[in-house]
């Protein structure tokens, strides 16, 4: 079995995270796995020298979501009660949404292969997603006779709409790389030897904005999924005072009078 479960690849301000189990496709509800992408998750939001992150998998596949096998022996075919089940779901892969619920760095999906189950919703989590033309999507829990149990019921519908989303999940079909771009899943696809490339450019170009700024304003979209408009203009007030007080805030003002790049600081 591969050392670390999630590689954690600084480069300039932004960090790579691979998904590091090739040999169960990068499943994600095993606990190592589930430890792993949350101490990076955690890592990035402490460092605040990143400005954006990209996830990715290594070897052929994004990720397959549960390991069948082991979920069938543990879960399905067990003496497990409900109550057991509960609590699995509950310290295991629900810790991930959480986790990224957390998260004021944009982050990419960088979708290199099949993203099934549990692993399209991982894609989901992440702010974009781009694939690699071969990458296949499928929110497939209905095949197996489960329900989408890690939050792929609140992220799907928010990424591709509901109506999309209930045709995903009531048939469990899957979509190739065209399909999920026509539907918004992700915003494009490319060869694949050009995947990172191509995330590392968008990363790149996250990462050249006053990175204060760059954080409040994906905070407030994630808020604003929930909260009334008055709740999220309030906070968003609340936000500007703050950006408006910044050293970056006035390179930036600068830099656009001078029209050249700005050199931000992150204070």
């Amino acid at each position: 079995m591969s050392e670390d479960p999630v590689v954690y690849e600084p480069a300039g301000h932004v960090v790579v995270l691979r998904l590091n189990r090739p040999e169960t496709r990068n499943a994600i509800s095993e606990i190592d796995m589930v430890d792993g992408i949350v101490a990076a998750l955690e890592r990035v939001q402490a460092d605040q020298s990143v400005r954006a992150a990209i996830l990715t998998g290594n070897g052929t596949a994004f990720s397959s979501g549960g390991n069948v096998k082991k979920l069938r022996a543990e879960l399905t075919e067990s003496d497990a009660t409900p109550s057991q089940i509960e609590q699995f779901y509950r310290t295991g892969i629900q810790r991930i949404p959480l986790a990224f619920d957390r998260l004021d760095v944009p982050i990419i999906a960088a979708v290199n292969g099949p993203a099934i189950g549990a692993g399209c919703d991982l894609a989901c989590m992440c702010d974009i997603r781009i694939a690699a033309e071969g990458a296949q999507f499928a929110e497939s829990f209905v095949k197996l006779g489960i329900i989408p149990g890690d939050g792929g019921a609140w992220f799907l519908p928010r990424v591709v709409g509901l109506s999309k989303a209930c045709e995903m999940t009531f048939t469990g079909d899957m979509l190739d790389a065209q399909s999920a771009l026509d539907c918004g899943l992700i915003s494009k696809f490319v060869p694949a030897p050009e995947l990172m490339e191509a995330a590392l450019a968008l990363a790149n170009r996250i990462a050249a904005n006053p990175p204060g700024a760059v954080r409040m304003a994906k905070r407030l979209i994630r808020e604003g999924q929930h909260l009334p408009l008055a709740s999220l203009l309030e906070m968003s007030a609340s936000m500007q005072a703050l950006a408006h007080r910044t050293s970056d805030h006035r390179e930036a003002m600068a830099a656009m009078a001078e029209k050249r790049p700005g050199d931000y600081s992150g204070k």
